[in-house]
C-alpha cells in the first residue's frame, strides 16, 4: 500500500494572488490546489474558515498549507476551531498581514484579534524586513505565538509578485521540508 502524497492547499490573501505570484506559479508548476473564496474583496473570516475546512476534509490524504498574507491569519483562525487539524502535516506562512494594525483593521474588518494559540502542526513563518503590511518584529512575534520557526526573508517587500520571487524555490524547499519532518 502506498501512502497518499500530501495535497498542497494554497491560501491566498486579500484580493487573491495574481498571475506572477509564487502561489499561482506553484499551482501551475506543481498542481497545488488554491482554496477559492467566495469574495476576495470583502473577506469574512467565518466564510473563509468554512471554505478551508471543506478543502481539508475533501483532500484524499494529508495536507500541507502554503499561506500568504491574510491566508496566514486564516490558517491560525481555522486551526483554533477545526477538528480536522490532524490532517495538516505543516504550514508555510508567508508575510502575514497585521490585521490588528489600525489601517488594515479598517480595510479588512472582522479579522482582529489574530488567533494567537500555538498551531497544532509544524509551521515555518517567512517574514520580510520591509513588508509594508507587517513589521519584521511583529512577524517574529506571530511566529513565536504560533510555535512556528521564523525565517528572515530579507528586504523583499510583501513577498508577492512585486518581490520578484518567480517560482520561489527557497519557499518550496521550506514547504517540502515540513513534509519530510513528518515522514
Amino acid at each position: 500500500m502506498t501512502a497518499v502524497a500530501p495535497t498542497v492547499l494554497l491560501l491566498p490573501g486579500w484580493q487573491n494572488s495574481g498571475p506572477g505570484h509564487w502561489q499561482t506559479r506553484w499551482e501551475a508548476l506543481h498542481g497545488d490546489r488554491r482554496v477559492e473564496q467566495h469574495d476576495w474583496m470583502r473577506p469574512l473570516r467565518g466564510d473563509w474558515s468554512a471554505r478551508l475546512e471543506e478543502e481539508v476534509i475533501a483532500a484524499p490524504g494529508p495536507v500541507l498549507l502554503a499561506a500568504h498574507s491574510l491566508g496566514c491569519i486564516l490558517a491560525a483562525a481555522w486551526a483554533a476551531h477545526s477538528r480536522n487539524t490532524a490532517k495538516v502535516l505543516g504550514a508555510l506562512l508567508v508575510a502575514p498581514g497585521d490585521v490588528e494594525r489600525e489601517d488594515l483593521r479598517q480595510q479588512i474588518p472582522g479579522w482582529a484579534p489574530i488567533a494567537r494559540r500555538p498551531l497544532p502542526f509544524a509551521a515555518v513563518l517567512v517574514g520580510s524586513t520591509d513588508d509594508p503590511y507587517c513589521s519584521a518584529g511583529r512577524a517574529r512575534g506571530l511566529a513565536a505565538d504560533w510555535g512556528a520557526r521564523f525565517v528572515d526573508g530579507g528586504a523583499r517587500g510583501h513577498l508577492n509578485a512585486e518581490s520578484g520571487l518567480g517560482d520561489w524555490p527557497e519557499g518550496r524547499a521550506l514547504l517540502l521540508d515540513l513534509n519530510r519532518k513528518k515522514s
